[in-house]
């Protein structure tokens, strides 16, 4: 009798994480994708609002360098001006962070995006860090923080229901089965990363040669950031990012893909 209640509550509870997902969704404009989400772009704007200042103190802060910050800012504005990021409702801001030691640049949802001088400092073409950039734009059009969102919601109630329904406190051996369905909704929640990565990557190669910059480009910041990773960076199984690596070769396809004919002229490297 208790086990047939543990199931059913379990029942109930993969029922209302299952439901709300599948009913919740919205086209995408930009990449024409009918996704999961449960937010409107004004809750998201208004998320990476209240969020900007506690990440940039994460990061100490905005990088002093006025000039530095306004060129950022400025590649930043040109990609969006350029793509149809600037048909969005989305208020875009480039920060750059004082941080010299960490190699990275982040999105928040809404349009607040950040790169850190630790990975300015080792980009050496303005293609580059439009390149970088780019691929932080493609977050926040493909509303990619708000599906991660809702898909958190999704696999915490499913392996959680999982864990009621597999538990059994009078035989101690249902943890360990309890136990692997929370590394598998661990695993899938990863999953979605990596894939959100590549298509950011996609749109990166998209939004920059109408700005004017090469996306051939962005072949170089993986390398740098495969330097970055160095020898302790854990395996892309277990990794919410790609191997740069492996980045490399789906950019390289992707260009291929959107230039069969071959890039246009005259493109910033």
């Amino acid at each position: 009798m208790r086990g047939n209640i543990r199931y059913l509550l379990a029942l109930l509870m993969a029922a209302f994480a299952f439901i709300p997902y599948y009913c919740n969704t919205q086209k995408n404009e930009v990449t024409g994708e009918v996704q999961h989400v449960n937010m409107s772009a004004d809750q998201e704007i208004a998320l990476g609002l209240q969020a900007a200042p506690e990440m940039a103190a994460q990061y100490g802060g905005l990088h002093p360098d006025q000039e530095a910050r306004a060129a950022v800012e400025r590649i930043g504005q040109k990609i969006v001006q350029s793509t149809k990021a600037s048909q969005t409702p989305y208020q875009f801001k480039f920060h750059l962070l004082a941080d010299e030691k960490t190699i990275n640049a982040f999105a928040l949802p809404g349009g607040q995006i950040f790169i850190t001088a630790g990975l300015l400092k080792n980009l050496t073409t303005e293609g580059q860090v439009a390149g970088v950039l780019a691929h932080e734009i493609g977050h926040v059009v493909a509303r990619h923080s708000a599906e991660q969102v809702a898909k958190s919601k999704l696999t915490n109630g499913l392996t959680g229901a999982a864990a009621i329904g597999l538990y059994d406190p009078e035989r101690p051996g249902t943890a360990a089965s309890a136990a692997a369905a929370a590394m598998v909704g661990k695993l899938l929640t990863m999953r979605y990363g990596r894939e959100d990565e590549l298509e950011a990557d996609r749109l990166a190669v998209d939004f920059t040669p109408p700005a004017g910059y090469d996306p051939r480009a962005m072949l170089q910041v993986m390398e740098v950031l495969d330097r970055g990773n160095g020898s302790g960076n854990p395996p892309e199984f277990l990794s919410t990012h790609p191997n740069p690596g492996n980045r490399i070769q789906e950019i390289q396809r992707d260009i291929q893909s959107d230039f069969p004919q071959g890039l246009p002229a005259g493109l910033k490297p």
